[in-house]
């Protein structure tokens, strides 16, 4: 398998027949084109070229005893980072408290509040809104459910070969689940190829969808019904990411727009998949104070996310007026949904943009 570091090996979604049968048609006409190709090549040059295909061979088989021990390396440190987590999970929420503070008085109290806080406060919602890719899929209306989450985990898994995610969160009044999860399913060839991305059903509890916003349309004057018209509408929220782009059976049935449509959403959605796994979970309290994000501005990309998050938040305070106009809400969704699909690949930084083939327990 590959590890984090690793992850600059390509997304390769470009073309999703290769989930489908046919993709071994294709390597057949490869390797007759090969074959032709080396036909044009005069029996000198064909010879050398033989023996180079022989060494390449040798490297090949180098190369996958590599990847098998470096498996085995990742899950031996895999498990040694468990112990870590679990503390950091344990001061997190409160579950343990640390030296030095068990005997003194609350520190809460003395500022004139009578409940002390437990724990961190806010630390995974703190840790993914300071990364700049995470920060514009949360909305303000995210903000006070993802303060109940209480820890995320990853975990490869290998019959189908992947990973999952889960995320944790304490009893809150948004949803029923005290975990969503996020498993993904690699087709396990030569290249490491995302065949499709399976979420959790979100039991809302009534009234609070964040991915649904309500509108309220007052009745046309003279109308018989006086009620005021309800109607919902998807809106943007990062509890999207647990409902991923479904896909199809058959790629043909697409066309080339939805099919860029497709891909383009299934890019971005792994690009947050594997930020969590390979910056925010490992690396949690750097993204929590902010020191993560400082050895992250390197990117040069901060112009175009800043323009992006300012519209999110013009986007945010619409959502909280449900009297809105319908078609003003249409129209700054639109315009949102533009943006956010042409986000390049590198906006997720070195480590983001690409997935390792599988990742280690």
């Amino acid at each position: 398998g590959f590890s984090p570091a690793m992850a600059n090996n390509k997304l390769d979604i470009s073309d999703l027949t290769a989930s489908l049968p046919a993709a071994t048609a294709l390597s057949v006409e490869d390797r007759v084109g090969l074959m032709s190709s080396l036909k044009n090549l005069t029996p000198a040059v064909r010879k050398r070229v033989e023996v180079l295909r022989d060494i390449q061979s040798e490297h090949d088989d180098l190369e996958a005893k590599f990847f098998e021990e470096r498996a085995a390396l990742e899950m031996k440190y895999q498990k040694l980072y468990q112990p870590l987590y679990s503390k950091r999970h344990d001061i997190v929420n409160g579950v343990v408290e640390v030296d030095g503070l068990k005997d003194e008085p609350a520190t809460a109290q003395a500022d004139g509040n009578s409940k002390e806080e437990k724990g961190v406060p806010d630390f995974w919602l703190t840790a993914m809104k300071t990364h700049e890719l995470l920060a514009e899929e949360i909305s303000e209306r995210d903000e006070e459910a993802l303060k109940y989450l209480k820890d995320i985990k990853w975990c490869r898994i290998e019959d189908p070969k992947g990973f999952k995610l889960e995320f944790f969160f304490d009893t809150n009044p948004y949803f029923k689940n005290s975990v969503l999860t996020k498993v993904y399913h690699m087709i396990d060839e030569d290249e490491p190829i995302l065949e499709k991305a399976i979420g959790t059903s979100i039991e809302w509890l009534p009234g609070k969808c964040l991915t649904q916003k309500v509108l309220k349309k007052k009745p046309k004057k003279g109308s018989k019904n006086a009620k005021p018209i309800i109607k919902t509408e998807d809106c943007e929220s990062f509890f999207n990411f647990f409902n991923p782009p479904p896909v199809p059976e058959d790629a043909d049935d697409l066309d080339e727009e939805e099919a860029e449509e497709l891909q383009n959403r299934m890019e971005q959605d792994y690009d947050i998949a594997s930020t969590i796994r390979d910056e925010i979970i490992p690396h949690a309290v750097s993204w929590f104070t902010g020191e993560a994000a400082e050895d992250d501005e390197s990117d040069g990309t901060e112009d175009d996310d800043e323009e992006i998050s300012d519209e999110d938040e013009h986007d945010d305070e619409d959502e909280d007026d449900e009297d809105e106009d319908d078609e003003v809400e249409e129209e700054s969704k639109s315009n949102r949904k533009t943006k956010k699909g042409g986000l390049p690949n590198g906006a997720a930084g070195e480590q983001g943009e690409k997935p390792p083939e599988c990742k280690q327990q």
